[in-house]
């Protein structure tokens, strides 16, 4: 029995997340880490819409404020703004990633370590309707291309 919770739980690791509504595909949900002390953490994933959407509102147990941002270059300078909705144009990927669109959880209740399985509230919006999407980000320290790069160094 112990082995096999062990094999479930990393196939969980190794196999890329896939959450789905009837319209709204989620992948790849991942959050950064968080050291003591570290208020603040951002999560990102794909999302990808079957038809015209948005992004209202998120939610977590572990943070009692999440928003939806972006970062923009203006001028030399990089700025994060908060974003009341993000559309999720029909049949076309939205990534949320570091230096773009992200979600970030304030006022973290603890920190956030490596592994750690962190359940996010999506609340999508569409022609009017309001659903809830709940997909679980793993916490890492690098992005998935980051961590890729380096598990193929590894093998060099």
């Amino acid at each position: 029995m112990k082995l096999q919770t062990i094999l479930i739980a990393a196939l969980g690791v190794f196999t890329p997340q896939l959450t789905w509504a009837n319209h709204i595909v989620v992948n790849k949900a991942w959050i950064r880490t968080t050291v003591p002390g570290q208020a603040v953490a951002s999560a990102y994933m794909d999302i990808t819409a079957t038809e015209t959407a948005r992004l209202v509102a998120v939610r977590t147990p572990i943070s009692p404020k999440a928003e939806i941002h972006s970062m923009q270059m203006d001028g030399s300078i990089m700025r994060m703004r908060q974003l009341s909705t993000l559309d999720l144009p029909k049949n076309s990927e939205v990534r949320l990633k570091p230096g773009g669109y992200h979600l970030m959880l304030m006022k973290l209740k603890k920190p956030i370590k490596v592994g750690d399985n962190i359940p996010l509230t999506l609340v999508i919006e569409t022609q009017g309707k309001r659903e809830l999407i709940t997909v679980q980000a793993i916490a890492q320290k690098n992005t998935p291309e980051q961590r890729n790069h380096e598990h193929d160094h590894m093998h060099h």
